[in-house]
């Protein structure tokens, strides 16, 4: 099973960019599919979910700025990131379980690489 991550890049403050998560190996259309970020010196940080049965949940901060979406045709989830902060500045990861769509990373079982997003201030 893999996740390849990409999309990533450097934008300027208020800009956008898309993310993409595609899943090989199985399927995983009935899984709650996930992005996390992390940045250098911090902890892991949920950004947003979405289960399944299309149960979304997003962080605070990130909310109203981000969507999530997947195409389970293309085993692939996105994350269509708007009005970038300088604060949004991390390696995103996607991440797949079994069952419903979890903030806690330790739930989750498959891991992609990570994609850089840096926003310039």
């Amino acid at each position: 099973v893999q996740l390849q991550a990409s999309g990533g890049g450097l934008v300027q403050t208020g800009g956008s960019l898309r993310l993409s998560c595609a899943a090989s190996g199985r399927t995983f259309s009935t899984y709650a599919k996930a992005w996390f970020r992390q940045a250098p010196g911090k902890e892991r940080e949920f950004v947003a979910a979405i289960s399944g049965n299309d149960m979304i949940r997003y962080a605070d901060s990130v909310k109203g700025r981000f969507t999530i979406s997947r195409d389970n045709a293309k085993n692939t989830v996105y994350l269509q990131m708007n009005s970038l902060k300088p604060e949004d500045t991390a390696v995103y990861l996607c991440a797949v379980r079994r069952g419903v769509a979890l903030a806690d990373a330790r739930e989750y079982g498959y891991w992609g690489q990570g994609t850089q997003v840096t926003v310039s201030s």
